[in-house]
């Protein structure tokens, strides 16, 4: 943990120096950069997974946690940046590599082991909820089909077995035969050991060993080039003691980890029971002095007792805040402003409104007198003709 924290500090300071950089234009230096940025996030990011998944402590896991999402969202920016710089998601860090003395097993991301551990619940519920599915909508059930076969087949079948089985036996007993000769072969053929030369017999002890070592490397060079051609599986080895007692720790320490998870989440839930039934009636007198205190302190400085803050502004929150009552009177004189304003607006709004209906009155009254002129002009003109035809009417009568 300490190491992965001083890496991390150092780096942090490599990417974000006190003095800013010139820009690079050379486009081979900045992937450079950006590989060896990347390739030491995910050095830190390997320690911090270890430290995460073996720390106990649940505070402590919260805060790693923390550091660690940070350090899987740095990974995924540079690797985004890399792509946006060389239009490709598959990059050569083959320079980079031999420059931090690293392999290219370092270069593989690891899945972290928590995100396995977190799920392994809800996978198993999925997996208990699509078997109860299957199983009522009658999909589990798999029907056995029993395939059936004419007697020429069977027959068939037998005699192969049968040969197959007598082929054994004959292979059995020539094997036994064979080594019988050779035994008796090899007595009669053996030389006595005393009579024979201690060169003879040193070279005889030479020439059978190297040839059974020889033959024993052939047969582990052989095996190890069809595993590596992933011809055979290879043969999983027992795990020394050293393994076995470490796998027993990690086990341990996880179940540790579950107890501890639920002691902290218990006493989450009992402190803060025990704060609000012990301490709560205390911090209620005390939150309601400091409201009557704001409230006396605003009389005071401006001459009457503010409004309750609206839960648009936060509430008895805005009280608490820490301002002194000359702040608070001249927030108090900012609103009455703005009040002040928005209600002179309305005003204005609301006078141009009048004018514009006493000119449509004056229009309308225009209109009016100058239709009536129009009636009275022509009312005299009937009369002056009536006139006419009287006095015309009355002459002819005469």
């Amino acid at each position: 943990m300490t190491q992965a924290h001083g890496a991390l500090e150092d780096l942090l300071v490599d990417e974000h120096p006190p003095t800013a950089p010139r820009p690079l234009k050379d486009r081979l230096q900045v992937f450079q950069g950006l590989a060896t940025f990347y390739l030491k996030y995910l050095q830190i990011f390997r320690s911090l997974e270890s430290v995460y998944d073996q720390i106990v402590h649940p505070q402590k896991r919260r805060m790693v946690r923390h550091v660690l999402d940070g350090v899987m969202g740095r990974i995924l920016e540079l690797k985004n940046e890399m792509v946006e710089l060389e239009f490709s998601e598959f990059h050569y860090f083959d320079d980079v590599l031999q420059d931090l003395k690293l392999t290219p097993e370092d270069l593989e991301v690891p899945i972290p082991q928590y995100f396995v551990r977190e799920k392994m619940r809800v996978l198993r519920d999925r997996e208990k909820m699509l078997a109860h599915v299957m199983a009522k909508g009658g999909h589990i059930e798999q029907e056995v089909s029993v395939q059936t076969m004419c007697l020429e087949e069977a027959v068939r079948v037998l005699q192969v077995c049968e040969r197959a089985r007598q082929g054994r036996l004959r292979h059995r007993f020539m094997k036994e035969i064979r080594q019988a000769e050779e035994e008796g072969s090899q007595a009669k053929s053996q030389t006595p050991i005393s009579t024979l030369d201690p060169d003879q017999a040193a070279t005889c002890i030479q020439k059978v060993w190297r040839g059974y070592s020889q033959r024993k490397r052939t047969r582990r060079e052989r095996l190890e080039e069809m595993i590596f051609l992933g011809m055979v599986e290879q043969q999983q080895q027992r795990p020394s003691v050293a393994q076995l007692k470490a796998q027993q720790v990690e086990t341990t320490r996880r179940l540790v980890q579950e107890e501890n998870e639920a002691e902290y989440q218990r006493a989450l839930v009992s402190i803060k029971e025990s704060v609000r039934a012990v301490d709560g009636p205390d911090l209620r007198e005390t939150l309601q002095e400091q409201i009557r205190q704001w409230f006396i302190e605003c009389r005071d400085a401006t001459g009457k007792f503010p409004d309750f803050p609206n839960a648009e502004d936060g509430g008895s929150t805005a009280i608490f805040a820490q301002k002194t009552p000359d702040q608070v009177a001249a927030e108090l004189a900012a609103k009455e402003e703005e009040k002040k304003r928005k209600d002179n607006i309305n005003k204005d709004k609301k006078g141009g409104k009048d004018r514009k209906d006493q000119k449509k009155d004056k229009k309308r009254r225009s209109k009016q007198k100058k239709g009536g002129k129009e009636e009275g002009e022509v009312g005299s003109d009937k009369a002056w003709t009536i006139v006419a035809h009287v006095i015309k009417q009355t002459r002819l009568g005469q």
